[in-house]
C-alpha cells in the first residue's frame, strides 16, 4: 500500500499536465524546515524577537554609569541688557563678553535605593572685552571634582521593579519566539496534509474515473447482447459521469491548497508539490509527568505567570508611594577656584558643600490615595486567581494531549489495517463483477467503502502528526530526539 501511494504521487505531475512547472518532491520534515527558514511568519517572529532584544539591552543600560562630555565653545554675547543699579533703579548697560566651558560628568543610578550618585569635573573661562575705555579681563573658574547624590525617600523605586520584571519579559519573549517557530511547524503540518489529501483524492478519483469508464465500456457490450438491463447500464453511465465531476472538483481543491502552501512558505514562483506521506508512525511513548515537567520548565506561560504577579505587586507598591508623603535629599561636595591665569585656577582650591532636604506631606486627599491602593490590591488578587486558573487549565491540556497522542497512534494502525482490507475486498469484488458473479450495486458498495477507508486512514495520519507537533509546541520539547527546542532568533 505504501509503495502504491508513493508511486501514484510521483505520477501526479504528469497526469496533471504540469511537467513545465517545477516539482518539489518533499516530505513533512522538508516542508517544516523550509517554512522555518524563510516563511513570512518566521520573518515576523524574528523581527519581533530582535525588537524585544534591543528593549532588553536598553533596560540593562539603565544600570550602567553614564559618562558625558558637555561644553559651550563659545558663548559670545554683545548686547544691551537691563540691570539693577545700586540705588535700585534700572538702566541699560552694554555687555561684551565670551564664555567658554567644558565639563566631564559621570552619573550612576542605584537600583537598591532608587537614588543616584554623580561626579563632575569642569573648567570655565570668561573673557570680558574692553568697552568704553575699560580694559578687558580674562578669568578662569576651575572645578577639579564634585561628588554628589540625590536620594528620594518613601517614593516609588522604578529601577528596583524593572530589575525584577524586565528579565522576565525578555525570557518570555525568548520562549515565545520558540513557540512561534513551533506554530510554524504546526501550520506547515496542517497545510502539508491539506495538499497531500487533495493529491491523494485526485489520484484516487482519477483511478475511479478510469475504472468507471472501463466498466461503462464493458457494460455497453453486455447490454448489446442482452446480458444486463438498461437500468443497470444507466446506473453505470451515471457513475462514470459522477466520477468525472468528482475528479474536476478534486483538481480545483488541489490547486487551492497548493497555492495556500506556496504562500505560507513565501515561494515567489509557481511550483507543484509532490509530497511523500509520513506513513511511518514513531513508536516512542510520552510520559505525562515528563511532558508536564518540560512544559513547566520551557513554556512562556510559566514566565508570564511570574511576570504578571510581579507587575501587580509593583502596581501596589506604586499606589502606596503615591500617597503624597515624600522626602528628597540632595547633597554635593567639591573643590573650586578662580583666577586670572589658568595655572593659578588650580592652586589651593576651596571646598564647596550643599545639602538640601525637601518634603511634601499631604494634609487631606479625601481618600484618593487609599482608593488607589485598594484598587491595586484588588487587581493583584484578581490576577492571582486568573493565574491559578490558567495554570490548572494549561496543565490539564498537557495531560489530555498526551493521552490523546497514544490513542491517535492506535487509531492510525487500525485505520491502516482497515484500508488494506478494503483494498483487497474491492479487488476481489471487481473481479467477480467482471465475470458476472455479482451485481453493480455490490461493486459500488465496495468502491465506496474502500474510498471511505482511504480517507479515514489519511485523516488518522493527519490527526496523529498534528497532535505530535501540538505537543512539541505545548512543551517546547522534541520527544523524537529527546532534547529541548528553546532557540535564539537566527538559529
Amino acid at each position: 500500500m505504501i509503495r502504491m501511494i508513493s508511486t501514484l504521487l510521483l505520477l501526479l505531475p504528469a497526469y496533471w499536465g504540469m511537467t513545465q512547472v517545477d516539482t518539489l518532491r518533499l516530505d513533512l520534515d522538508d516542508i517544516i524546515n523550509l517554512a522555518q527558514m524563510d516563511a513570512p511568519d518566521v520573518q515576523l517572529a524574528k523581527t519581533k524577537f530582535k525588537t524585544n532584544f534591543w528593549q532588553y539591552q536598553s533596560f540593562r543600560a539603565n544600570y550602567r554609569p553614564r559618562i558625558s562630555l558637555n561644553g559651550t565653545l563659545p558663548d559670545l554675547n554683545r548686547s544691551f541688557q537691563s540691570i539693577t543699579l545700586p540705588d535700585g533703579s534700572q538702566a541699560f548697560v552694554g555687555r561684551s563678553l565670551m564664555d567658554n566651558s567644558v565639563g566631564l560628568s559621570l552619573e550612576q543610578d542605584i537600583s537598591l535605593t532608587g537614588g543616584s550618585i554623580f561626579a563632575f569635573s569642569g573648567l570655565q573661562r570668561l573673557d570680558i572685552f574692553s568697552t568704553g575705555g575699560n580694559p578687558g579681563t580674562t578669568s578662569y573658574l576651575s572645578t577639579p571634582f564634585v561628588l554628589g547624590f540625590n536620594q528620594p525617600l518613601f517614593g516609588f523605586n522604578q529601577l528596583k521593579w524593572d530589575k525584577q520584571i524586565e528579565p522576565l519579559l525578555f525570557e518570555e519573549s525568548n520562549r515565545e519566539y520558540t513557540e512561534e517557530m513551533e506554530d510554524v511547524a504546526l501550520q506547515s503540518t496542517q497545510l502539508f496534509f491539506d495538499v497531500l489529501i487533495a493529491q491523494l483524492n485526485v489520484e484516487a478519483l482519477a483511478k475511479n474515473k478510469a475504472d468507471a469508464d472501463t466498466l461503462y465500456a464493458i457494460s455497453q457490450g453486455r447490454f448489446s447482447v442482452g446480458r444486463i438491463a438498461e437500468t443497470e447500464l444507466l446506473q453505470i453511465e451515471l457513475s462514470a459521469m459522477n466520477a468525472n465531476a468528482n475528479l474536476a472538483e478534486a483538481e480545483l481543491n488541489l490547486q487551492t491548497n497548493i497555492e495556500r502552501l506556496r504562500n505560507f512558505l513565501g515561494l515567489k514562483t509557481v511550483v507543484f508539490f509532490s509530497l511523500t506521506p509520513p506513513l511511518e508512525v514513531p513508536d516512542f511513548t510520552i510520559d505525562p509527568d515528563a511532558a508536564l515537567a518540560y512544559a513547566i520548565k520551557y513554556r512562556s506561560e510559566m514566565v508570564s505567570y511570574e511576570r504578571r504577579l510581579a507587575q501587580r505587586q509593583r502596581d501596589v507598591a506604586e499606589a502606596k508611594s503615591q500617597n503624597g508623603f515624600r522626602v528628597d535629599i540632595f547633597g554635593r561636595f567639591g573643590l573650586s577656584q578662580t583666577a586670572g591665569q589658568l595655572s593659578d585656577a588650580y592652586k589651593d582650591p576651596l571646598d564647596q558643600e550643599q545639602i538640601r532636604v525637601g518634603f511634601n506631606i499631604p494634609i487631606a486627599d479625601w481618600g484618593k490615595a487609599r482608593s488607589r491602593i485598594e484598587i491595586a490590591r484588588s487587581n493583584q488578587e484578581l490576577e492571582k486567581m486568573n493565574v491559578t486558573q490558567e495554570r490548572i487549565s494549561f496543565e490539564r491540556e498537557i495531560l489530555v494531549k498526551v493521552q490523546q497522542f497514544d490513542l491517535l497512534r492506535n487509531q492510525v494502525r487500525l485505520a491502516e489495517r482497515a484500508y488494506d482490507v478494503s483494498e483487497k475486498r474491492l479487488d476481489i469484488t471487481r473481479k467477480r463483477y467482471l465475470i458476472g458473479k455479482i451485481a453493480i450495486v455490490e461493486l459500488n458498495i465496495a468502491i465506496r467503502e474502500q474510498d471511505e477507508a482511504r480517507r479515514s486512514y489519511i485523516a488518522a495520519l493527519r490527526a496523529f502528526w498534528i497532535a505530535y507537533y501540538e505537543l512539541r509546541r505545548l512543551t517546547l520539547y522534541d520527544f523524537a530526539n529527546d532534547k529541548p527546542l528553546i532557540r535564539e532568533a537566527g538559529n
